[in-house]
């Protein structure tokens, strides 16, 4: 039997309140999230998207860290770091933002949270956000605290996630709206759940609010679960890209705007707010971008996992983008993808190349691919919604 302590990068790299649990349930293999252990492996990737998409899953997402901004000028501190319209957000509401940089390149995509007229988290990707919103802060002239709570979040995911919902919490639970929150406990264990998640799925995510009690809250978990076939997982790489959903640093990066990931929905240039990159996002509106993300389906063999590497993609021999996240969908029965490609070929239904999908870029062991719409699966989110 595996050991947590079979696992190690040394004291820096952080580990979660549910890191045993995860070992003791199969968890095989970790990659490293916003400094800490995430759970990457329990031994078969396409088994854990069938979980997801059939039954449920629960995931060890404690690496999604929280960035608490409170204080009187804590509304209006926080839509300066995003170029989202924030004027309507009611207490009790999540929103899905970008946090962009003086040149409009995106630092994060996190949720946003505001659990109290002046209290707010951000659910954060995988960047250190924490100490970008302490940097802004310093000669902002506003009365704000910025830190890291003791908050660690797991992801409850899968059409039959509501009923272990209701199983837990009761059938009030069920009144939850899409992108909402709520303060619960759970036998005395302190939570703020949401109707939000990774996945394109239904699905919650449960905010421990005492990391002494991560153990004890994954196991309640798996137990009211097992009725409904409930299995420890980790986040789909497969169901996200179906999804079309960003994985930060693959997908988008610090020299990524919103609307060359066509997200023009996340930014409103008409706010009074001087938001962060407001100038630069307006300048580039006006002057159209360079490149665009696309879907790509990759000819060939199913990929045996996701490209560790950025493949180039080719068109009449001349490199025009690259693919920045591709995985084989076993629904679709396809090889899918993300890509960023030259604005002009940005066309629906052309061919490319993908070279090499070893990730080794040379002239031979090319594949066709062709320019598709995502996300490629369920575009409405009505899953996610329903």
């Amino acid at each position: 039997m595996t050991n947590s302590e079979d696992f190690g990068f040394g004291t820096q790299i952080r580990k979660s309140p549910y890191f045993d649990a995860t070992v003791r349930w199969g968890a095989k293999g970790f990659s490293v999230y916003n400094h800490m252990y995430i759970p990457r492996d329990f031994g078969n990737p396409e088994q854990n998207f069938w979980n997801l998409v059939n039954d449920a899953i629960l995931c060890d997402v404690a690496v999604e860290r929280q960035v608490e901004i409170t204080g009187p000028d804590a509304a209006r501190f926080v839509q300066m770091l995003t170029p989202r319209d924030l004027s309507k957000m009611s207490v009790g509401q999540c929103k899905y933002i970008l946090i962009t940089n003086t040149d409009g390149g995106l630092l994060n995509d996190p949720i946003l949270l505001r659990l109290a007229e002046n209290h707010f988290w951000i659910s954060l990707a995988d960047s250190d956000i924490l100490l970008w919103a302490q940097g802004v802060a310093v000669h902002s002239g506003m009365d704000v605290k910025i830190c890291e709570p003791d908050v660690s979040p797991l992801q409850l995911q899968g059409p039959k996630s509501g009923e272990v919902m209701k199983a837990l919490f009761g059938d009030s639970i069920m009144d939850l709206k899409y992108y909402w929150l709520r303060e619960v406990e759970l036998d005395g264990i302190p939570l703020i759940v949401s109707r939000t998640g990774w996945s394109s799925e239904l699905g919650y995510e449960l905010y421990l609010q005492d990391g002494s009690r991560g153990d004890e809250l994954w196991e309640k978990i798996m137990a009211a679960g097992a009725p409904f076939d409930l299995k420890p997982g980790h986040t789909s790489s497969i169901r996200r890209i179906e999804g079309g959903m960003l994985s930060y640093h693959a997908d988008a990066d610090i020299n990524t705007n919103p609307y060359e990931l066509g997200l023009d929905r996340l930014v409103n240039l008409d706010i009074d707010a001087e938001f962060i990159g407001k100038s630069a996002l307006r300048r580039i509106k006006e002057e159209g971008v360079s490149r665009k993300q696309v879907g790509l389906i990759i000819d060939g063999e199913p990929l045996k996992g996701p490209n560790t590497s950025f493949w180039a993609i080719k068109k009449d021999g001349v490199i025009i983008g690259k693919v920045t996240s591709a995985v084989y969908s076993p629904r679709l029965g396809q090889n899918i993808a993300l890509a960023m490609v030259a604005a002009e070929h940005v066309n629906l239904g052309a061919e490319v190349e993908v070279v090499n999908r070893s990730g080794v870029v040379n002239d031979a062991g090319t594949e066709r691919a062709t320019i598709v719409e995502r996300p490629f699966y369920d575009p409405k989110k009505s899953l996610a919604a329903a």
